[in-house]
């Protein structure tokens, strides 16, 4: 459904709806900064500080699709409005949070509420415009979620530090509400959009995808490999099996799955799904591992930590346009690889930071090699998504890029917590030479996952030959990334 809207009342909606997006990705970041000051002040184990973004993650990931669905059903522009309202009580409700089991709680919630946000975004951009302004409007997500990663840690470091009122960590959660409000004065200018064919909703498939994810997941957080977590995670394959078994009894009922059994008919998308979830369990669980360190193991402040990420996030930044604008066009999949070397080459550096670290000393060659990893995954992440993405037909593009949207967020979920572990673990002594010791097995971990994302990027190579021809070929323009 295209609505007629003046030219300058949709730009406005589309401002709306870059920053709901953007609002979701700096919320993940501020409050990775803030996390250690948070576990300080409201106390509880130290595992906590995993749970403060793995909370926020994990029923972003399981529910994205589903999210995804309720759109199509129930019209976009009522879930966008629905899902930034939803995420605005819910981090006024964080801020105020007198005790940890709240705070989490509470983080899920805005999990969710961000898994309403998200999935509409192309839909209701595709509603609105046409032709090259379609294009250059899918174009903006990048650069707009490029400045948001590089905001959020500086931005984490700052609004803690400052201690605004008295806040403390509490204003990385209030920051949320003056963008939440900008986002609904401008929501008038949406259209209402929905998919004629009104897909029905697979609740099965959600409640069997959502507990399998939880039981795999959750017992990798705050505790070792024991009997009883390997047999939760054991049960939480056994659902997922289950949940493979429905889809494909769904779809051959003639019913909407939740995600479509053909994507897997691509020998290219399994392996796409298994490049992105190593990859992502490297950016964010490393991410975590840092600002452990920092606060944690050296006692440094969140603005230490925030100015320590920035160069990651500027490099990511930087990169990222300079492979969508230019790089991938010319260079095709080979930009993937070079991605995931310079993002290898940028741990195995940090890991000699780590191992040359002298015990209680901040490690000041670290934010060096941070660039390296931030323009290492800059310049994977728009390949990537492009390659993953075309060998798909049209009607199995929207399913695709939701669930590429949704392994991210498990990824995300993943990398925070087993790096994490690994971190907090080897920390668990507390002697000052115990902190660089534990970072560098972290990532050693993430050395390894780097490796099969780049072993399962390489398993993609048929298909994504063909598109590099057609690439320099001048045959067409890169597709956006679900999200960078």
């Amino acid at each position: 459904m295209t609505t007629h809207h003046l030219p300058a009342s949709r730009w406005l909606a589309l401002v709306a709806l870059l920053l709901g997006e953007a609002m979701n990705l700096l919320d993940a970041t501020v409050v990775q900064v803030a996390a250690p000051a948070i576990h300080a002040d409201l106390g509880g184990v130290v595992s906590d500080v995993q749970w403060f973004g793995a909370a926020y993650t994990l029923p972003f990931a399981v529910l994205l699709v589903t999210g995804g669905r309720l759109g199509d059903i129930l019209g976009r522009r009522r879930l966008f409005v629905a899902g930034v309202m939803g995420f605005t009580l819910a981090s006024v409700a964080c801020a105020l949070a007198p005790a940890v089991g709240i705070l989490i709680a509470f983080r899920a919630v805005q999990g969710a509420a961000a898994a309403l946000i998200v999935p509409q975004t192309i839909g209701l951009i595709k509603a609105m415009f046409a032709g090259p302004e379609m294009s250059r409007a899918l174009g903006s997500i990048g650069p707009v979620m490029g400045l948001a990663a590089v905001c959020g840690p500086v931005l984490g470091g700052v609004l803690t530090h400052a201690d605004l009122f008295g806040s403390s960590w509490r204003a990385v959660f209030l920051v949320n509400v003056p963008i939440a409000l900008v986002v609904l004065s401008l929501t008038p200018g949406l259209p209402e959009d929905r998919t004629p064919e009104r897909p029905t909703l697979d609740v099965p498939g959600t409640l069997l995808a959502m507990t399998g994810t939880a039981l795999l997941v959750l017992p990798l957080i705050g505790s070792g490999l024991s009997p009883r977590a390997c047999a939760t995670m054991a049960a939480g394959l056994a659902v997922l099996t289950v949940f493979a078994l429905h889809q494909r009894h769904v779809a051959g009922t003639g019913r909407t799955p939740l995600v479509e059994p053909g994507l897997f008919a691509h020998r290219a998308f399994p392996a796409a799904l298994v490049a992105s979830t190593a990859f992502f369990a490297v950016t964010n669980g490393l991410m975590t591992v840092v600002v452990l360190q920092l606060q944690l193991g050296l006692g440094t402040g969140v603005m230490e930590s925030g100015l320590t990420l920035a160069p990651w996030s500027l490099g990511l930044a930087a990169a990222s346009w300079a492979a969508g604008a230019h790089l991938v066009r010319r260079w095709g999949r080979r930009v993937m690889y070079a991605g995931l070397g310079v993002l290898l080459a940028g741990v195995c550096a940090s890991v000699a930071v780590y191992h040359a670290a002298t015990p209680g000393a901040y490690p000041w060659a670290l934010p060096l090699t941070l660039t390296a990893v931030g323009c290492g995954a800059g310049l994977f992440a728009p390949a990537f998504f492009t390659l993953a993405l075309t060998p798909l037909r049209p009607r199995e593009t929207g399913s695709a890029a939701g669930l590429l949207n949704a392994v991210q967020q498990l990824g995300a979920t993943l990398g925070v917590a087993v790096l994490g572990s690994v971190y907090l673990h080897g920390a668990g002594s507390g002697a000052p030479e115990s902190s660089p010791i534990a970072a560098e097995r972290a990532f050693w971990v993430a050395a390894g996952l780097v490796v099969v994302a780049l072993a399962a990027s390489r398993a993609m190579r048929d298909e994504g030959e063909r598109e590099d021809r057609r690439l320099r070929d001048g045959g067409g323009r890169s597709r956006s990334s679900p999200r960078p």
